[in-house]
């Protein structure tokens, strides 16, 4: 289904900020505390998830939350406070994945993070904070609805549901593999050497333990189309075949999990069209899905009508729920 909503005026452009790739409508939890644990341990670094809600014991469905960043920043504490807290109040465990960072670390690992937190999730979840390994759902904005929507075709069982807001199928297209035209990416002309210098360290799976900005890197990625091959290894015009394994926009079939997607019309930093591609997917191979459309919406849904906005949440949530056989409540 592809549903739009009212228009209102343009938000101002970002510049250079954290906001250049991570999701407007992340927060960082302030409700209890959450459970961390060490999903998966590679050399001397360890990769967490923070847990909501466990319950040892209960059989509760799981949300799991993955943060954006470009894949280059950002940490397990960026989440969406408004489908956390309803999926919480429904009756979930909300479980919320860091994951090795880009470039210090290559694409092929970070997909292997994606997996191997899925399956530490259905393996160990049930005895460490009550999952149901049989209800498990996704949801991300930005880099976090890229991982949502390959979580759709990489990972074995497939989740019950997906919600991707403002996310993208495709890795080697012009909008990241040329210089990117908008005043967003524009702001700061950082020179290659200072931007390198940000992701010069050890790898990390959170951002706060990069002695640099790794956005500065990611601005100066975008500002010569060096994304793709910086967090790859890969060049996109010579070497295409080797994205194809990581790319949901040529990974779906008539099994795909059912999936929202919620993307603004005016989106800056991850194109708007790129949900329309995977909305053509969904439809070509008959994958139960909605697309809505937010009108003159930029990266985070800012501009567009908050009317429109919650009405876009609240069927996203219902989704969630029904998809994950929730009663409303506890």
């Amino acid at each position: 289904m592809h549903r739009s909503a009212p228009s209102v005026h343009l938000v101002k452009f970002i510049t250079v900020a954290w906001a250049v790739a991570m999701s407007a409508t992340d927060s960082q939890a302030d409700d209890a505390p959450p459970r961390t644990f060490v999903y998966k341990q590679v050399g001397d670094l360890e990769i967490q998830a923070d847990v909501y809600g466990a319950a040892p014991g209960a059989a509760r469905p799981v949300l799991v939350e993955i943060h954006g960043g470009a894949l280059i920043g950002g940490s397990r504490r960026s989440i969406n406070r408004r489908i956390h807290d309803a999926m919480l109040e429904a009756g979930c465990v909300a479980v919320s994945i860091d994951y090795r960072l880009a470039p210090e670390t290559k694409l092929p690992e970070i997909i292997a993070d994606l997996e191997d937190a899925f399956r530490w999730v259905r393996e160990e979840g049930p005895q460490l904070f009550g999952a149901d390994p049989q209800r498990i759902a996704v949801t991300g904005g930005s880099a976090g609805g890229y991982l949502t929507l390959t979580a759709g075709f990489r990972v074995e069982p497939r989740p019950k549901a997906l919600v991707a807001l403002f996310g993208y199928g495709d890795l080697i297209g012009e909008w990241y593999s040329t210089p990117s035209p908008h005043p967003r990416h524009n702001g700061r002309k950082p020179t290659e050497e200072e931007a390198r210098r940000q992701v010069s360290g050890p790898p990390i799976s959170d951002d706060r333990d990069r002695n640099g900005d790794g956005m500065l890197f990611y601005v100066w990625c975008r500002q010569h189309g060096a994304w793709p091959q910086e967090v790859s290894g890969w060049n996109p015009l010579t070497q295409s075949e080797r994205f194809n394994p990581y790319m949901p926009v040529n990974n779906v079939t008539p099994d795909y999990p059912p999936t929202v997607l919620i993307h603004g019309t005016a989106d800056t930093d991850v194109p708007y069209e790129q949900s329309g591609m995977m909305a053509a997917e969904f439809e070509r191979a008959g994958v139960e899905h909605q697309f809505i459309s937010l009108e003159n919406g930029e990266h985070g849904f800012g501009g567009a009508d908050p009317q429109a906005i919650d009405v876009a949440y609240a069927e996203a949530i219902a989704f969630l729920k029904e998809k994950l056989d929730l009663t409303a409540g506890r």
